[in-house]
């Protein structure tokens, strides 16, 4: 199979082979030729298995193919992505693959002036990749407009739902041409995201390249039992005693992101971070700094779960467990892509065991277990495995038998009856009444 096979045109392929694309992927062999067909689809894909160019490219051949040329603040395309990070990469798959079309696409997200993306509209836009609330933003101002929108995407659908967008989604679709091409791809589908679909799509074409929720089959996966508050000290003790490269890290918190970057930092090492706090010209410059192998250590928040595309990285490492367990599949989907082998550690503390046996449930495996000498924790990580049973009640670490009371039991020693386990017992001396007291006078 050959991405020519497939239909696609010239000046597609050859922005292909400069890529160095040589077989499609099993999710394009399905996508590709639905999407060209004209025909709404609802595909589930693991992340890095190349569904990005499942819908971009045939996606670009049709606006090339077909329709009028677009006009002032009108978009043919849209693109909806539920975070910035995602959108930027989307983005500019669509300038890659599409740099021999005379097409325009741009991104629109929050966080950053929405003067100039009016401005970029007033030529109007072939493909346009948006985030929900900054795409409301400029549509409730009269900057896009939707009448010849030929195709929406919903990219990530199921996290714009996690993330709250429910009713900003509501609103676009309102605002949207009935007669479209809808397509819907994701990694993972919510039983919500499935009825969703069934609103919106006109008999989809349904295609599942990987089970269901499924993590990559190239990304090892593993866990390290620890307590909570040594999570730091173990992770730097990791990061030294494996000599680990390039560690993409994430933890639960903005604070905690923090946090962790002070202590990394503290010890020398170069880290940099990704959190909804920090402005996006901040959040690019940190990823870019991490791409270029000016930061070894990249800590985020699941702001960049979804949307971050870097080549050969060999390690995330999961600080704290998602609360979401969806989320744990797109973490790990950042190693492993594009057939290149990673490996995904969580530091796993014992009240994080039910988090861990929802991600198990989920991926329908069980997280191997290893101990790292000297970290044993006190608090025992219950055991767990896929069917969601909590196996084994965390045991309470045994205290050292220091004292024994008078009776020669352990337990607590009665006031006046404290004996040294090191010497012989002797009879408690009973104190005469007033023994102590400062005499007056």
């Amino acid at each position: 199979m050959t991405f020519a096979s497939l239909g696609l045109i010239e000046p597609l392929l050859r922005a292909i082979e400069a890529l160095g694309y040589q077989t499609p992927s099993p999710v394009q062999v399905e996508a590709i030729p639905t999407v060209l067909k004209g025909r709404d689809l609802m595909a589930a894909a693991q992340t890095g298995t190349g569904k990005t160019a499942g819908f971009a490219l045939p996606l670009l051949q049709r606006l090339i193919q077909e329709g009028p040329q677009v006009a002032s603040n009108s978009v043919r395309a849209l693109v909806l992505v539920p975070t910035r990070e995602l959108a930027e990469q989307v983005n500019e798959s669509f300038r890659v693959y599409g740099q021999h079309l005379p097409l325009r696409n741009y991104a629109v997200y929050g966080g950053v002036s929405i003067n100039p993306q009016m401005m970029k509209l007033r030529k109007g836009i072939d493909v346009l990749v948006a985030t929900p609330g900054r795409l409301l933003d400029l549509y409730r101002q009269n900057a896009v407009k939707f009448n010849q929108l030929q195709t929406l995407v919903l990219d990530e659908a199921d996290r714009m739902l996690d993330l709250g967008f429910a009713r900003e989604l509501d609103e676009v679709f309102a605002a949207l041409p009935r007669r479209r091409q809808t397509l819907l791809f994701s990694a993972t589908f919510s039983d919500a995201i499935r009825q969703m679909a069934k609103e919106l799509l006109r008999d989809p074409l349904s295609i599942e390249v990987s089970p269901r929720n499924a993590a990559a089959k190239s990304v090892s996966q593993w866990l390290i039992p620890v307590d909570k508050k040594r999570k730091t000290e173990l992770f730097l003790h990791l990061l030294e005693e494996r000599r680990w490269g390039q560690v993409l890290v994430f933890a639960k918190t903005r604070k905690g992101v923090d946090q962790l970057v002070e202590s990394l930092q503290a010890e020398g090492i170069a880290a940099d971070s990704i959190h909804g706090d920090k402005p996006q010209p901040s959040r690019l410059r940190a990823l870019q700094r991490f791409k270029d192998g000016e930061v070894k250590v990249l800590v985020a928040t699941d702001v960049a779960a979804r949307g971050l595309d870097i080549d050969d990285l060999p390690l995330v490492v999961n600080f704290d467990l998602p609360i979401v367990a969806e989320d744990y599949v797109h973490r790990i989907g950042r190693t492993g892509r594009a057939g290149a082998t990673g490996e995904a550690v969580s530091l796993v503390c014992a009240d994080e065991v039910q988090l861990l046996a929802a991600i198990e449930v989920l991926t329908r495996q069980t997280l191997s277990r290893r101990d790292e000498p000297g970290f044993i924790p006190d608090h025992r990580v219950p055991q767990t495995d896929a069917s969601g049973q909590v196996l084994k009640k965390p045991k309470k670490p045994k205290k050292p038998k220091e004292f024994q009371s008078g009776a020669g039991k352990p337990g607590k020693a009665k006031l006046g009856s404290w004996i040294d386990s090191d010497k012989p017992k002797v009879k408690a001396v009973r104190k005469a009444p007033g023994f102590g007291k400062a005499n007056k006078g």
